[in-house]
């Protein structure tokens, strides 16, 4: 079925725009006021909202709180169209209920991009609650299915998101691989008993596909260059941590256990923490970092050094690359966490088809 746009936009030029740029392969209608959002609601629902910020008598945040107030509107996915890229306006836009914001004048490319990114993630949102809504009477003996279920819905989000910097979901695959080799070991081994229950571990595999599920916030801009970024740029790329916490908990918090959401939410706002106290979003120090976010920074760090990316080749053979997480113990690394995950060299080397020597 043919996705619907409705975009509100008080400037002509840039409501003609955003429909040359969309109509190819949506439904675009346009509005001219905040007033007649509503209007149009009465008889069409969208699958997705464009509503500019600044607009006289009705502004956006205006149309955004009526839209949160009406049960009928509130589920409706609002990105805001907005001339104001200041962190401060940036803040206001998400805090107030948007799932994203795109900067005017338009991108062609990153407006498509965009719209396209969201509209696919808000329909694997719409797979899970529906799916899990058609199995809620039959909860208990379908509880197995309906898991593989979800775990397949959340790498594929995981790997939507991958998508979005050219990466080909391998790092997915990969992070979660390596996160399942050294929790199974830390477990085997007894270590960290006072968190690390085999609960706790199956969440934290589980969780791993997702840590960095944050980047859908960062512009295709940044996400995509090729070469170095400025310092502006790296400092709206570490937004994605937080960002991915707020995600999880809006997508996820209504349909997964609570242990789990812990779980995916410490992944993915603190696997940049440094056990040094070095690291972002809050320079955690040590064994503050939670378990899971120390385990996932090793397996993400190592598939990232090992790997091909776009902008440099991976460092190889896998020895070299032990060398280089090893340097990293007791600054970048919890150290016990470290040591367990030198001791997989004969796993890895199963794993990634090298030659162990």
């Amino acid at each position: 079925m043919e996705k619907i746009i409705l975009v509100v936009d008080d400037d002509m030029t840039s409501l003609k725009l955003a429909k040359n740029i969309l109509d190819q392969e949506y439904r675009v209608a346009a509005v001219n006021s905040g007033a007649t959002v509503f209007r149009y609601l009465e008889k069409n629902t969208p699958d997705l909202i464009l509503l500019d910020l600044n607009m006289p008598e009705m502004d956006g945040f205006e149309v955004m709180e009526k839209l949160k107030e009406d049960p009928a509107y509130a589920a409706i996915p609002v990105v805001f169209l907005t001339a104001n890229q200041d962190p401060a306006s940036e803040a206001s836009c998400l805090e107030s209920g948007a799932i994203d914001f795109v900067g005017k004048p338009f991108v062609p490319l990153v407006l498509k991009t965009r719209v396209k990114r969201i509209l696919e993630l808000m329909e694997y949102r719409g797979r899970l609650e529906q799916m899990v809504e058609q199995q809620s009477a039959t909860i208990t003996a379908r509880t197995e299915r309906i898991t593989g279920i979800q775990n397949a819905i959340i790498v594929g989000m995981a790997n939507l998101i991958e998508s979005r910097d050219k990466s080909t979901g391998r790092h997915v695959k990969n992070t979660q691989a390596y996160v399942r080799m050294i929790a199974d070991a830390l477990y085997e081994k007894g270590l960290f008993k006072g968190v690390l229950t085999e609960e706790y571990k199956n969440n934290m595999i589980k969780a791993a596909p997702l840590h960095d599920v944050g980047k859908i916030k960062v512009p295709d801009s940044i996400l995509m260059k090729p070469g170095k970024l400025t310092q502006e740029e790296f400092e709206r790329v570490k937004t994605h941590v937080t960002e991915g916490a707020k995600i999880i908990d809006e997508i996820l918090g209504d349909v997964e256990e609570p242990e789990y959401i812990s779980v995916a939410r410490d992944i993915a706002e603190y696997h940049h923490e440094k056990w040094n106290g070095t690291g972002y979003p809050e320079g955690l120090v040590g064994e503050d970092i939670p378990l899971c976010a120390r385990v996932m920074a090793i397996a993400d760090v190592f598939d990232a050094l090992y790997e091909d990316r776009v902008y440099k080749r991976g460092i190889r053979p896998l020895s070299l690359t032990l060398q280089y997480i090893e340097d990293g113990k007791g600054n970048h690394f919890d150290p016990e966490i470290t040591d367990v995950f030198l001791s997989l060299k004969h796993e890895l080397c199963e794993y990634l088809g090298e030659k162990e020597n």
